[in-house]
């Protein structure tokens, strides 16, 4: 359980200075750009934190004017800071987007960034014990060993707190032959992991999420996204529910917004079905804007939509929220 006035959850992992066109056109092109805060677990924490949940982001990063903004940002979104350490000899790293008609790219400017300098000391262990839910991802260990082994010791110490793990395998980090082995081998120590089909089969050679499932069989629950055709809740039972048609404005942040859903059902108390409709919800909301996060949906409609029918809900299509 929670300590009374502390987190639900903390989201830990670092989160960058975000820099993307103001409307869907390559970077390159584009005459008016965005400045805002981007990270997988900050992403996570603000979804959360829209939906009521109390919610903590730990991280470092630099003591320089990005560092300040998108603590502040990240702080207006609800998401606790508290946890955040300033890191004077070294910066906040940046990123940009660049939405192109083949896919979006991401070109980091991360190298030896605040946040690349955690280790396996970076909380203590009553903090740690304090939420109901850790989540990680799979981008923090690629930053660095401090950050290989920190992520290591949140997922082999005694705990009490739940731990969800989004793989979020990202090439320009490194390479498959090296992400692939490692993060097998952190999910397998997770107690819900979070992966995409695509990128299971570019890690692992896998076909379908029950071969995933035969792959990371030490998880309590393994959640396989099939990009628009479906998400599966592969636990003691198999679950699946299609997603919702929806344009797609860009699709980065989508996964976050998934994660996001999925954990805030749990911490309620829905079942697979519900989480994974919650899922589908904030990635569809999160798909119509180039932001990686946005304006919490309307409550009224995700408790409406929760509890469609299931020919209601495989028949749902939205252009707009």
């Amino acid at each position: 359980m929670a300590e009374p006035g502390g987190p639900d959850v903390l989201c830990l992992g670092e989160t960058m200075s975000l820099v993307s066109p103001a409307s869907p056109v390559p970077l390159e092109q584009a005459p008016v750009f965005t400045l805002s805060a981007g990270g997988a677990e900050s992403n996570v924490a603000i979804h959360l934190a829209s939906l009521g949940h109390r919610v903590g982001w730990a991280s470092r990063v630099g003591d320089d004017p990005l560092g300040r903004r998108l603590v502040a940002t990240i702080a207006a979104a609800g998401v606790g800071t508290d946890l955040v350490e300033v890191r004077p000899d070294a910066p906040t790293g940046v990123y940009f987007k660049d939405p192109t008609p083949q896919g979006t790219r991401v070109h980091y400017y991360r190298a030896g960034s605040a946040a690349s300098t955690m280790d396996e000391g970076f909380l203590p262990a009553d903090v740690l014990d304090a939420p109901r839910v850790l989540h990680l991802s799979g981008i923090t260990p690629a930053l660095s060993a401090g950050c290989d082994r920190l992520v290591r010791h949140l997922l082999t110490r005694p705990r009490r707190t739940q731990v969800t793990f989004d793989v979020n395998y990202r090439p320009a980090l490194w390479p498959v032959e090296q992400a692939g082995p490692v993060l097998r081998e952190l999910a397998q120590l997770a107690d819900t992991v979070f992966v995409g089909l695509d990128e299971a089969i570019t890690l692992w050679g896998v076909r379908t999420p029950e071969d995933v499932r035969e792959l990371l069989n030490r998880p309590d629950v393994v959640v396989v996204k099939d990009g628009a055709e479906a998400a599966h809740a592969l636990g003691s039972a198999t679950v699946t529910v299609p997603a919702p048609e929806v344009e797609v404005v860009e699709p980065v942040g989508a996964g976050d917004a998934f994660a996001a859903g999925f954990i805030s059902g749990v911490l309620r108390g829905a079942d697979a079905a519900q989480c994974l409709r919650l899922g589908h919800l904030l990635a569809a909301h999160s798909l119509l804007s180039t932001e990686d996060h946005t304006a919490s949906p309307d409550r009224t409609n995700l408790a409406r939509w929760l509890v469609l029918d299931e020919e209601r809900w495989s028949a749902l299509s939205f252009a707009a929220w």
